[in-house]
């Protein structure tokens, strides 16, 4: 990896391991909650971050914070790049709550390669702990060093986004709980840029006010195409999860939750006939897991119909008009190489 992408993902990771660290102080206890040190035994602290410090601590590409990072510093020069490190938990932190989130919702046993973290800890502190890393962000805002107006305005932008989350979480959910249902194309979409991608664009729209407060602009035109990079990655996601498998979890295991993936609806909106079978497939695998039979037997229908290949290129094709937008801005000349390069890590 270049040592320059090296350099700021050490940072990134030192400011996340300060707010999340496995065993918190008494200078943390009063910097996330405003209590005295002492007031908090120890043990009880840690039982409360354990979930989510085992889960950040497996690791991750952190690419939410460092196109953040880069997009501050590409505007802002190392000005903008100050600003903003102190405020990457606001986009890497929700992203993993997210996850334990959706683990339990699933009914998933692995993520990065290790048991879920329900499954260690317990439902009950999943949940709480998972919870925790979507406020937990906050205190990094709050002891920031902007302005208060600065902050309030931050404050709005990352509630709104929190709200968007959970709206593409519940449309998720609604459809893969009815097997039958057949959601648009457009719905699919707008699902996804909800769902997640809406902290890619959480974080070039940070990125873009950390380094210029009236940055309306560049933060519309960034947030769109980060939202196109999150949405992309999705859909190569749900790919993967039907041909390669993605590491840490089972092959096919988007079938055993029912859901409406791209490769599905594809394939669906094109043989409206074969929804029974469909449906067939889902129950059967809610059942049974990934080793009933119906599992391969769909994976195998939707790649005779070309709609695996067809969904993956729709996933490149946004990752390749998320890159176009950063590559292209008037960015210093070291900043559009660095987006360049990261889009490289990323494919």
């Amino acid at each position: 990896m270049n040592p320059e992408y090296t350099r700021r993902l050490e940072k990134i990771e030192a400011v996340l391991q300060s707010w999340l660290p496995e065993s918190p102080g008494s200078e943390w206890l009063e910097s996330v909650f405003g209590l005295p040190g002492g007031s908090v035994p120890p043990e009880l602290a840690r039982f409360l971050v354990r979930p989510g410090w085992d889960l950040v601590g497996r690791g991750g590409k952190r690419w939410r914070p460092l196109l953040m990072l880069l997009t501050a510093e590409g505007l802002g020069g190392a000005a903008g790049a100050a600003a903003a490190l102190p405020l990457t938990p606001l986009v890497e932190f929700p992203h993993n709550a997210s996850l334990i989130h959706d683990d339990i919702e699933d009914n998933s046993d692995e993520r990065r390669g290790k048991p879920a973290v329900h499954i260690l800890y317990g439902g009950d502190t999943a949940i709480n702990g998972g919870a925790f890393l979507y406020f937990l962000p906050l205190a990094c805002l709050k002891n920031s060093a902007f302005p208060q107006e600065q902050k309030n305005r931050i404050y709005g932008i990352w509630g709104e986004y929190m709200r968007r989350l959970h709206l593409g979480q519940a449309m998720d959910i609604a459809w893969h709980r009815d097997y039958h249902s057949l959601p648009g194309l457009e719905e699919y979409r707008l699902m996804c840029s909800l769902k997640t991608g809406c902290l890619a664009r959480l974080a070039a729209v940070l990125g873009v006010y950390c380094a210029d407060p009236a940055g309306d602009g560049p933060a519309r035109i960034l947030g769109e195409g980060a939202e196109k990079l999150g949405v992309g990655f999705q859909i190569l996601d749900d790919v993967k999860n039907l041909t390669t498998g993605i590491p840490g979890k089972k092959r096919g295991d988007d079938i055993t939750e029912g859901k409406k993936s791209l490769p599905v609806l594809l394939y669906l909106h094109r043989y409206p006939e074969q929804r029974d079978f469909a449906a067939r497939c889902f129950s059967a695998a809610r059942l049974a897991g990934t080793g009933a039979p119906e599992v391969e037997e769909f994976i195998g229908a939707l790649e005779k119909a070309g709609v695996l290949e067809e969904a993956g290129n729709q996933g490149l094709e946004l990752i390749r008009e998320s890159r176009e937008c950063f590559t292209s801005w008037p960015f210093a000349a070291e900043g559009r190489e660095l987006f360049g390069g990261l889009f490289d890590l990323l494919s």
